[in-house]
C-alpha cells in the first residue's frame, strides 16, 4: 500500500479545504482522507491539519500521480496559501 500524506501548518478554512478535498477525490485509484490535528504527545502539535490519499500498491500511485487530476490538487493546494508538506510512505 501506497500513502501519500500532506501535513499543513494551519488549519485551512472548511469551505475552501471542501472545495480542495473534492479535486483530491477526483484522483483515480485512491481513498482521500483528511481532518483536523487535535494534539501531540508532548506541547503543540507542529501542523495544524492533515491530508492522506492510500492507493492499493506502487503501480496505481504512479498512475495516479501521472494524471492532470493528481497535479491540480498541487497547484489548488498553494493557492490556499498554508504552509504545507507532502511525503510519500510504502505500508507494509
Amino acid at each position: 500500500m501506497i500513502r501519500v500524506f500532506i501535513v499543513y501548518e494551519a488549519e485551512p478554512e472548511p469551505e475552501r479545504y471542501e472545495q480542495h478535498a473534492g479535486l483530491c477525490r477526483q484522483v483515480e485509484g485512491a481513498t482521500f482522507r483528511h481532518g483536523k490535528v487535535f494534539g501531540a504527545p508532548m506541547g503543540d502539535p507542529a501542523f495544524r491539519y492533515y491530508a492522506e490519499w492510500e492507493f492499493r500498491d506502487m503501480d496505481a500511485f504512479k498512475s495516479a500521480a501521472k494524471t492532470p487530476e493528481f497535479a491540480q490538487t498541487g497547484a489548488d493546494a498553494m493557492a490556499m496559501g498554508i504552509p504545507f508538506q507532502v511525503h510519500f510512505a510504502e505500508i507494509a
